[in-house]
């Protein structure tokens, strides 16, 4: 195992927490695309109020069209694909060449979908690319730490992202039970205190999201 600095490791962690982010958002924007633009329907802003992102749109039309495209919207999901490719081209040398092709091809996707008609398709490519991009690394990354500290960021952003959007308890208890088994490859420290409590939530009934949002953000800053 290799010695990872200070800032490769954040940057690793955020690399995780980014492609979840985009892969987890697209899938919940693809799953709601239809209701969102239903005459009488306002999801988008019930959408943006479980997010905490400011509401900027102007309309339905407009969140559709922003939200998955705007360079300039810091929430858009473009934006957080290009932090995942900014991550990605300074850890070349930790997760190799071809792990960051599938973040440039997703980056491609995303353009592409961009000038598209009919652009879910081409948005369920950026997808594929997400998931190829986390098979490689699965596969060709030797350095356990390196795969650790992406997959715990994986983890920590689709629990924070499944609590905004009142998930499945289910799907909770099974992230918080894979949340558990990476945390300690990480090399990280963290709140164990907090760990404890993230996992007696997803157990107790009714789960409480919001107070579920704020221990996974403060479980480890990187």
């Amino acid at each position: 195992m290799g010695i990872i600095s200070v800032e490769h490791t954040g940057q690793l962690y955020w690399l995780g927490r980014y492609s979840e982010r985009v892969y987890t958002t697209l899938k919940l924007f693809a799953d709601r695309f239809d209701s969102m633009l239903d005459l009488d329907s306002d999801e988008y802003e019930e959408f943006c109020v479980r997010q905490e992102i400011p509401n900027i749109y102007t309309s339905k039309e407009d969140f559709a069209s922003r939200y998955c495209f705007d360079e300039a919207d810091p929430n858009s999901i473009y934006s957080n694909l290009i932090r995942a490719y900014d991550n990605a081209i300074v850890l070349r040398e930790k997760i190799g060449s071809m792990a960051l092709s599938y973040i440039q091809l997703a980056v491609y996707a995303m353009n592409k979908a961009k000038e598209s008609p009919a652009p879910l398709l081409e948005l369920q490519h950026v997808r594929d690319n997400i998931v190829a991009f986390w098979g490689i690394v699965d596969d060709s990354v030797d350095d356990e730490h390196v795969r650790s500290l992406i997959k715990f960021g994986k983890r920590v952003e689709r629990i924070d992202l499944y609590a905004r959007m009142r998930m499945n308890q289910h799907e909770l208890k099974r992230e918080v039970a894979r949340l558990n088994f990476r945390i300690e490859r990480t090399g990280l420290s963290y709140s164990r205190k907090k760990l404890a409590h993230i996992n007696y939530l997803v157990e107790d009934a009714p789960l409480s999201y919001k107070e579920l949002v704020e221990e996974i953000e403060s479980l480890q800053e990187c």
